[in-house]
């Protein structure tokens, strides 16, 4: 039921679990998003873990995990299949070019919303600005986050920057997962790890997830084009649930049902192991001055990410004065409060009206 993205998650959650239910106090419930918060990952699908894992152990934490993420999952694969054997139709085209301006106006609110909130200290802001720069030259994503995350950390901590920036070479074997073969659509494995990798890093709003996603997916590796990743987060926006099936619809696209699959759980399986260990790793993450530092210069360099995403998605999606209405208009419908999930089937229903 949880249309609206993580705020909406979390909102629903709490009204079912604490006022609803009584599993948690409210202190307890805020306890757990901001634990949740600390780890990386898709942050309202953890707090779905974490309340199963308080509840019932292993076993609260599998079964909560499931219903999270199947029915949303479900749906998704639906829309997969509808955009592969009915995208070529004048109206379905229409459709979702009418959705993507809608998008690009959704992901550049989340934008806003989490540079007020990434971007208070000028520690961050000069991350910030040093990880656009990168990001807009066209280096590696994750090479963006470990340099502004290690910025922060040498300006708050000197003494304590070179060992860090020793510990971080730890990263150094994710960035060598060179894709196949150019123009060869990439096999389950790859896609699996490909996910499983991006799943594990990702900090920040789950609209950084773009930013991997068009990096590995769109400039280096050419399965996708710009259309298709906006298309994919339309469907996205269109049903409930977290915004990480964005890999599933992507996995359908590139593989059909096995690639939704694989692409679902290699997304999400970082997100179980970590709140599957999380008992002592967040303790130690509050507890380390260090670790915050450097947290809060990746979540700087997370908001440059999103910025050159929406940059170019805009480019894209914003090819006529009429989009560009849509676009504005969607924004101050967000600002109002109306569902994105209401203003992408708008969107999109106009478009095949138009068409």
């Amino acid at each position: 039921m949880s249309f609206g993205g993580p705020a909406a998650h979390i909102a629903l959650m709490r009204d079912e679990v604490v006022r609803q239910r009584g599993w948690m106090s409210e202190e307890e419930f805020m306890d757990s998003v901001g634990a949740v918060n600390l780890l990386p990952g898709p942050n309202s699908t953890e707090l779905a873990l974490h309340i199963g894992r308080q509840q019932a152990g292993t076993g609260g934490l599998l079964v909560a995990g499931a219903c999270f993420i199947l029915p949303p999952m479900a749906l998704v694969l639906l829309c997969a299949w509808a955009y592969v054997r009915y995208g070529r139709l004048p109206a379905v085209l229409g459709a979702w070019a009418g959705a993507q301006p809608v998008v690009v106006a959704v992901v550049a609110m989340a934008l806003a919303g989490f540079a007020r909130t990434a971007l208070r200290t000028t520690p961050a802001v000069v991350a910030g600005l040093f990880a656009l720069l990168l990001a807009a030259l066209g280096v590696h994503e994750l090479v963006v986050l470990l340099a502004a995350g290690l910025l922060v950390l040498a300006v708050r901590m000197p003494s304590r920057a070179p060992g860090a920036a020793a510990g971080m070479v730890a990263f150094v074997p994710w960035l060598p997962m060179a894709p196949p073969v150019a123009a060869a659509v990439p096999g389950l494995g790859w896609l699996f790890l490909f996910f499983f990798k991006t799943g594990a890093v990702l900090y920040g709003s789950g609209y950084v997830l773009l930013s991997f996603l068009r990096g590995g997916l769109v400039e280096r590796g050419g399965w996708l084009t710009e259309a298709q990743l906006l298309d994919a987060v339309a469907a996205g926006q269109l049903t409930p649930g977290p915004v990480f099936t964005t890999a599933t619809f992507i996995g359908y696209v590139l593989h059909g049902v096995a690639g939704g699959l694989v692409a679902t759980v290699g997304i999400f399986f970082p997100a179980f192991l970590l709140v599957g260990v999380s008992g002592a790793l967040i303790p130690w993450l509050r507890r380390s001055p260090p670790a915050r530092a450097f947290l809060d210069g990746v979540n700087a360099g997370s908001v440059a990410l999103m910025a050159v995403v929406t940059w170019e998605l805009g480019r894209h999606a914003l090819t006529s004065p009429g989009l560009g209405a849509l676009a504005a208009a969607s924004v101050l419908l967000l600002r109002l409060g109306v569902n994105s999930s209401w203003l992408v089937a708008g969107g999109a229903l106009a478009g095949a009206l138009l068409r």
